[in-house]
């Protein structure tokens, strides 16, 4: 069994592994669209976040074709003990040694790298799981999928909603972009993604630490990158005019039907205005004129995200597909 590097310009390479990734979310996700070729292509190349990465494949019954790939991030700012894994095996080449052999591959790249955690999700119930099962992986936080449905029937509520949100938020105005940051927000923006960090996540792992200079490399760099459309809708402090909140959702040109939650964040000594619940209505309310042909919005929330679940669950958001459970194994375990 060869494993081969996938270069960030192979872009045969690439496509093969997308059929792959596009026929396990068939089987494993079904009613989940996943990333678009263009997306998923983009992911694999550079992966957005500005994190290095790299990626590795093995081929299929021919070598146009790939049979299961893996992706590996080395975040190079917190957490430099470890590797991220996106790991998939094609479902008709399963049961045969590859996603050991692959694991096993990505665990000596881990290793070579200086880290010595391996971690990556898996959902509930897959062959992903089970591997990781088997392997003896720690669980940790679960995340879950959550879909709004922008028909009638969520219509009907935001009215009511609105009104609640407009009472409890009595000092507070909104204000909306699309695109980059604008470089007079980028220093408040900056602390509402430094406010994700009380948000649950695992005990042994850092949060980001975010400042104006990271928002211009890894948010606005990738900003609208091959079409891609975001739209951010903040609540600013009438008296400090202080940016209190902020929600962003982006929507792929190639995908129009889909809204894919980024962020929802709302600073500590602001919260208890509904602050959360004002920017994802009035969020909505910007998508239905700006982005008429979006029908549903997709997020995600750790299961232990009580709060800003109890919001999505008000609007109408309802679960899609099982949890997704990440897991973290020490490389050299697997290397023994």
């Amino acid at each position: 069994m060869r494993i081969e590097q996938v270069g960030p310009a192979d872009a045969a390479r690439i496509q093969a592994c997308y059929e792959v990734y596009a026929a396990a979310l068939r089987v494993d996700a079904p009613g989940d669209t996943g990333r678009t070729e263009r997306r998923f292509g983009d992911w694999m190349a550079d992966g957005g976040s500005g994190d290095p990465r790299e990626a590795w494949a093995v081929s299929g019954q021919d070598e146009s074709s790939v049979a299961g790939w893996y992706r590996l991030e080395l975040p190079d700012k917190e957490n430099l003990d470890r590797a991220y894994l996106d790991l998939t095996v094609l479902p008709a080449a399963r049961r045969h040694g590859i996603g050991r052999a692959l694991l096993r591959h990505a665990a000596e790249r881990t290793a070579a790298h200086g880290r010595s955690l391996l971690g990556g999700f898996a959902q509930q119930g897959s062959p992903g799981q089970a591997l990781a099962r088997a392997v003896g992986a720690t669980a940790g936080l679960a995340d879950i999928r959550r879909v709004l449905e922008l028909g009638p029937p969520t219509a009907e509520k935001l009215p009511g909603l609105r009104e609640e949100a407009g009472r409890a938020a009595v000092g507070y105005s909104l204000v909306s972009w699309t695109g980059p940051v604008p470089e007079e927000l980028i220093d408040q923006v900056a602390a509402l993604y430094n406010a994700l960090s009380d948000a649950p996540h695992d005990a042994d792992s850092a949060p980001e630490v975010w400042d104006a200079q990271r928002i211009r490399e890894r948010v606005n760099a990738n900003r609208g990158r091959h079409g891609t459309l975001h739209y951010s809708v903040a609540a600013q402090h009438d008296t400090s005019a202080e940016l209190a909140a902020l929600t962003v959702v982006m929507v792929d040109p190639a995908d129009p039907g889909w809204g894919h939650q980024m962020v929802t964040a709302v600073i500590r000594k602001h919260r208890g205005h509904r602050l959360g619940l004002l920017v994802k209505i009035a969020m909505m309310d910007l998508l239905t004129t700006a982005e008429p042909r979006v029908e549903r919005i997709a997020t995600w929330n750790s299961e232990s995200n009580q709060h800003m679940i109890a919001i999505n669950e008000a609007l109408g958001y309802t679960i899609l597909g099982q949890p997704y459970i990440i897991y973290r194994v020490s490389a050299t375990s697997l290397l023994g």
